[in-house]
């Protein structure tokens, strides 16, 4: 038996003791992980949007300005975004909404901010939003792959059990309640570890989608065939992953009482619009070279 604030990989022989969701500063005040990494993910999402801006004869200052107003509209609008779908455990004390160190933030919120801050700040310097898109998704992507690494510390964003090669072990103590279903615990008696479930680390398996995603952006940015394929691919993959991975969590955000995942609902409607986008590009791409 391992501690209650340890995780564990049983299948690969893994296991993390003590392993907390914040560290003290001086005795006076707690930094969760969740922020810590949060951070760290918005500023190598800027470094990977520079790269970008650099590789393709673009000047990176105007993406280092773009950063600091896509940075604060984006977290606020994953904030807004998570707590309009989970306004029952915020209506009773509106506080709360403001306690980001608890976690709580949308990532879909933060996509339509960040895009909303894109488009606007692209009319304001007088540049095409396609262009500023394709350049700034590779930065996006890089904070979605480090960011989901939040959800670790904080013990959340999981799937239901499983006993696969990357099963995630946590104390039921460490999870939000809400999250257990019976499975999970007829498994842990099943298996002799109550007091423990096994899950999906559904984080995991975003986060190394979104890498995959990102190597592809990396690599066909000088191959793209028009401006916004590179977004297209962004948001098209990012949703095909996301519908799958999505359909695992027990912790999703649904539309009022009907079960239905809105984020699931969400990921296929952008991955079938992109795909559509793309492949009429790409028609229309072809027919002008053909003239």
């Amino acid at each position: 038996m391992f501690a209650l604030d340890a995780i564990s990989f049983p299948n690969l022989g893994i296991t993390i003791e003590n392993l907390p969701k914040s560290i003290s500063v001086f005795g006076r005040f707690d930094i969760a992980f969740y922020g810590i990494i949060i951070g760290i993910g918005i500023a190598l999402g800027y470094i990977v949007a520079s790269f970008q801006a650099t590789r393709t004869g673009q000047d990176k200052e105007v993406y280092l300005d773009f950063a600091m107003y896509a940075v604060i509209i984006s977290i606020i609008g994953a904030r807004i975004y998570y707590v309009v779908f989970s306004w029952d455990d915020y209506k009773d004390d509106l506080v709360q909404i403001f306690n980001l160190r608890a976690g709580g933030l949308a990532i879909y919120g933060g996509v339509i901010g960040g895009v909303a801050t894109a488009f606007v700040y692209s009319k304001i310097k007088k540049m095409k939003f396609t262009l500023l898109a394709d350049t700034a998704c590779a930065g996006l992507l890089t904070g979605q792959i480090i960011g989901r690494w939040g959800n670790f510390f904080n013990r959340e964003a999981f799937g239901d059990y499983t006993n696969n090669l990357l099963a995630m072990r946590l104390s039921t103590y460490d999870v939000s309640q809400n999250a257990i279903t019976r499975k999970m615990l007829e498994m842990a008696e099943e298996g002799g570890y109550v007091g423990f479930v096994q899950v999906h680390p559904t984080f995991l398996y975003e986060s190394v989608w979104n890498l995959f995603i990102l190597i592809i952006i990396l690599i066909y940015t000088k191959h793209k065939k028009f401006e916004g394929e590179l977004f297209l691919i962004y948001m098209g993959g990012y949703g095909l992953g996301r519908a799958f991975i999505e359909g695992l969590r027990t912790d999703q955000l649904t539309i009022g009482n009907t079960g239905i995942a809105v984020s699931q609902v969400l990921a296929f409607s952008l991955f079938i619009i992109s795909t559509i986008i793309i492949v009429y590009k790409r028609i229309t791409f072809k027919k002008k070279i053909k003239k």
